[in-house]
């Protein structure tokens, strides 16, 4: 369901090599400009959630991390570079959406990951954690000009790392609060991963019934799942980092509604020596 020769045109508008990537949705169908419509604007959801969040967490970044700040700007270009790449098609969109996704997976572990998942050799020094962070991903950054298609497979697969400290976190609480939190970050990315797998594995069927959207159903889940997987960290993060404060959760816009962005306002814990 693809346009002739409309591609090759933006190739060269754009002077930039064609991704190797195409996903299900029928290119140029709405516009002469945008390759994939649905899964170029579903991407707004990242523009949005992005500084709501940074707004939200100011309290938190103030206290804990002013990193917070940096993670929220890459989570960001993600959105405006994967709109990019949906909207050209083209190689360097590829590139620059998988490698923002990299960059902001290892902030996130540069910065919460708690310090008894450090390798020994790093004797739980977290500035020597990053480091090494820092040096693994500029490798994997330029790996990623190695065999492009296999880029999306292998961010994906470090959920399974992520998965374990989840699982193992969650033995450990017993916070309602941090439960919950961890039971929905995991139910939409679960929901995110299957609507990703599902336009890729599954995409002569969804062409045969007319429904091509699985890919931006994608975006929208996963920018959905930042804010409950960062507020996630940060409370796991607390446990070990800020064992003299408390990390309350609430929810934007009301506490009582029932969908919400979670952030977390930070209370000092009355102690009596």
């Amino acid at each position: 369901m693809h346009v002739p020769g409309t591609r090759a045109k933006m190739s060269s508008i754009f002077a930039y090599q064609s991704s190797e990537v195409d996903w299900c949705e029928s290119n140029f169908q709405h516009s002469e400009l945008v390759a994939e419509f649905y899964n170029t604007f579903s991407n707004v959801f990242f523009l949005i959630f992005g500084p709501l969040m940074m707004f939200l967490m100011h309290p938190y970044a103030q206290k804990r991390t002013r990193c917070f700040y940096g993670v929220s700007v890459l989570f960001m270009l993600i959105g405006l570079f994967s709109m990019y790449f949906h909207m050209t098609l083209s190689f360097l969109g590829q590139l620059l959406d998988e490698i923002s996704i990299l960059w902001l997976l290892a902030s996130g572990y540069s910065v919460w990951l708690p310090r008894c998942y450090f390798p020994k050799f790093v004797k739980g020094n977290r500035f020597y954690f990053s480091c090494l962070v820092t040096i693994t991903t500029i490798i994997s950054t330029f790996l990623t000009f190695v065999k492009p298609t296999v880029n999306a497979y292998a961010l994906n697969s470090i959920a399974i790392h992520i998965l374990y400290i989840v699982r193992t976190e969650y033995k450990k609480i017993r916070d309602d609060d941090l439960r919950h939190l961890i039971a929905v970050s995991v139910v939409l990315w679960a929901a995110a991963l299957t609507s990703w797998i599902s336009d890729r594995v599954l995409c002569s069927f969804w062409q045969r019934i007319h429904f091509y959207y699985l890919h931006s159903i994608w975006h929208v889940l996963i920018s959905i799942t930042f804010p409950y997987g960062i507020v996630t960290m940060a409370l796991v993060d607390a446990k070990y980092e800020m064992p003299d404060k408390t990390l309350k959760v609430h929810y934007w816009p009301r506490d009582s509604w029932i969908i919400g962005l979670p952030y977390v306002e930070i209370q000092e814990n009355d102690k009596n020596c």
